[in-house]
């Protein structure tokens, strides 16, 4: 079996940039039985983890088309030159890439992961693309139900071929001692409530001097330039709050998961309904209490295993941060059930899509 995964032409598949897509992809690979046998497809960085196992593309110099058009044409002109049998293709979060691919290479066994909703990305927010889609897919893989369910709007059959995944998350057997420490990891958005965030520990910092306060992320993916005036002020804000509030701006995900290891509570106020939830997962995959909104995909991870808040507001977040703060024992408890109930382990999703794998290479190349 070979299997070849193309990423977003956005995604940075370094060690040190990976967001979500690629970190996704990353825990899923660690784990596959088929990793030998796996090619990642993206765009071109000196020093790319896997570097086995990494093709990356160079666009040519005043490139002016869609990049992601060429990372596809780019691979799908590999694969087909090597003649290769029993292969999938596993496309990440480029609907649009269904359509372009099939029009430009006639016989190749495609699959779609959806990492966001996509009744709001490019080549599947109508019906009839959707359906489009589906009859030249085998599969199509969501990151929660919410997202299968936005998915299937309108649809009334090979609805079979839509499946939930949710994202795999690195796990360890052990929760490190806790610090007084609540956090904040993310875009530097609107749209991911950081205002919330920042709003509340400007009235509770000086109330707790002896809890530490961590805003983490940037309004760019990758870097910490700022490119938002939302960003920019946000962040002078809570500089301004006090000595035990700090911006550690983008830091890698290695590093924001060490910090969540030691983390008491890690603060999700998503004004945007999530897709999945990456942040909350990871917070709860190292013991860390969860206080999240209660939309979209976080119903799913947080649940009944943290704390979700409808509606969610500033007054609503101040009055659950300082409940956990002042009430030791509840807040130990919901560390203890985040931790032993956590459902979303990369062994355990990797497993899954390898069988989703087999089922497929058994069915498209049975004698």
């Amino acid at each position: 079996m070979n299997i070849n995964i193309l990423l977003p032409h956005k995604e940075i598949f370094e060690k040190d940039k990976l967001s979500s897509v690629s970190i996704t992809v990353k825990n899923n690979f660690v784990h596959s039985k088929f990793k030998n046998n796996i090619k990642i497809y993206g765009q071109h960085v000196e020093n790319p983890i896997f570097k086995e196992n990494f093709v990356g593309i160079k666009n040519p110099k005043l490139f002016f088309k869609s990049k992601n058009k060429n990372l596809a044409f780019q691979m799908c002109k590999k694969i087909t030159n090597e003649d290769n049998c029993e292969t999938l293709i596993e496309i990440h979060n480029r609907p649009y890439l269904i359509h372009f691919i099939c029009k430009k290479f006639k016989v190749l066994n495609l699959t779609l992961f959806l990492h966001n909703d996509p009744l709001q990305m490019r080549g599947s927010k109508s019906t009839s693309e959707r359906i489009e889609i589906l009859k030249n897919v085998k599969k199509v893989y969501c990151v929660s139900n919410y997202i299968k369910q936005r998915f299937l709007e309108g649809i009334h059959k090979d609805y079979q071929k839509v499946v939930t995944l949710y994202n795999g998350i690195s796990f360890k057997n052990k929760i490190l001692r806790k610090k007084k420490l609540i956090i904040f990891v993310g875009k530097i958005s609107y749209e991911k409530g950081a205002h919330l965030f920042v709003n509340v520990v400007n009235q509770i910092a000086n109330l707790y001097k002896n809890w530490e306060f961590k805003l983490i992320g940037s309004s760019q993916l990758g870097s910490n330039n700022l490119s938002t005036a939302y960003a920019k002020n946000i962040i002078h804000q809570f500089k301004n709050i006090g000595n035990n509030a700090k911006y550690l701006g983008f830091v890698s995900n290695k590093k924001v998961n060490e910090i969540m290891e030691i983390a008491s509570i890690v603060i999700v106020p998503s004004l945007w309904k999530e897709p999945f939830g990456l942040v909350a997962a990871e917070a709860m995959s190292k013991g860390a209490a969860v206080i999240s909104s209660n939309t979209g995909g976080l119903k799913e991870v947080v649940g009944k295993y943290g704390i979700t808040i409808d509606d969610i507001n500033e007054s609503k977040l101040k009055e659950e941060i300082i409940s956990l703060i002042e009430k030791k024992s509840m807040l130990e408890k919901i560390q203890k059930i985040s931790f032993e109930n956590f459902n979303f382990k990369s062994k355990d999703i990797s497993k899954k899509l390898d069988g989703f794998r087999e089922e497929l290479i058994h069915f498209l190349y049975k004698d």
